[in-house]
């Protein structure tokens, strides 16, 4: 299989869905939150079944709605990270990264 790789507008809505999920959660409506963190997540190449054996373990657990909106931010987050590390110098002057999330992010490192 051939690894694609993300562009620059895949990172782009992979952000906006990202925060617009955070911001979702945040104010506790968390099944728009999960959605948005689903289309976040997805933006990634080569994601294969990552959100399916998610939900699947989701399902099986008795997990709370914010639990389960956790568990996606979770997962978004990981692929936004990844997606941004694949990036060019020069494609991630393309997309200005959110200043938290790069806070974030630098501290994974």
């Amino acid at each position: 299989m051939v690894e694609q790789k993300v562009t620059v507008e895949q990172v782009r809505v992979s952000q906006e869905q990202f925060i617009n999920g955070s911001n979702l959660h945040e104010n506790k409506n968390y099944k728009d939150a999960i959605e948005a963190f689903k289309v976040s997540a997805s933006q990634k190449p080569n994601l294969g079944n990552q959100l399916e054996v998610l939900e699947q373990n989701l399902v099986k657990g008795s997990y709370k709605l914010l639990q389960k909106s956790i568990a996606y931010m979770g997962c978004a987050a990981k692929n936004l990270y990844d997606s941004i590390n694949q990036l060019s110098e020069e494609e991630r002057d393309q997309v200005p990264i959110d200043k938290s999330l790069d806070k974030v992010f630098h501290s994974w490192e």
